[in-house]
């Protein structure tokens, strides 16, 4: 650790140029590892499709061209 302490510079450098990892040990067990920062790029989607999550499920007696009943009217609409 002592040592890693003092080399950081170089250690970062190491594995910025040659992709190198470097493991940090303490009393002989290694505890941490340096190594390139690779970043996770999200799953592409395709924006036509709609996500899944949002699929409107309509009522299996509902079509949506016949007239409302006086029963599905709400109060302030009669």
């Amino acid at each position: 650790m002592h040592e890693a302490k003092s080399r950081l510079s170089e250690l970062v450098k190491a594995v910025e140029d040659d992709n190198e990892t470097v493991i940090l040990q303490r009393h002989g067990t290694p505890v941490a590892e340096l190594r390139r920062y690779q970043p996770t790029l999200p799953k592409k989607f395709d924006r036509l499709k709609p996500h899944p999550q949002l699929k409107v499920t309509l009522a299996t007696d509902y079509h949506p061209t016949e007239p409302l009943q006086p029963d599905e009217l709400a109060d302030w609409m009669r």
